[in-house]
């Protein structure tokens, strides 16, 4: 699965340190090769409402999160958001 990042994300990941961004990169990684195994879990979710249609949250860390959306054209996993849980929504 490709893995393609927004704007918006790649500032996001600028916001944290060093070790954090890599933990974060790793992580993405991690889903884009598992996703089918991890959609099923508690770390994947659907986000619900019509603002977020199409939308999923991956859990990083205890308080970090990854909003992401899959296009099925070519099954790309397209980073929308990176941050802590209480400012990414």
């Amino acid at each position: 699965m490709n893995i393609k990042y927004s704007e918006k994300s790649l500032k996001d990941l600028k916001l944290f340190s060093h070790p954090d961004r890599t933990l974060i990169i790793k992580k993405i990684h991690y889903l884009a090769d598992n996703f089918e195994i991890l959609k099923n879990s508690k770390k994947v979710t659907e986000l619900k409402g019509s603002v977020f249609k199409d939308q999923y949250r991956f859990i990083v860390a205890k308080k970090i999160r990854i909003l992401f959306r899959i296009e099925d054209d070519e099954i790309i996993l397209l980073v929308l958001r990176v941050g802590f849980r209480k400012n990414i929504y």
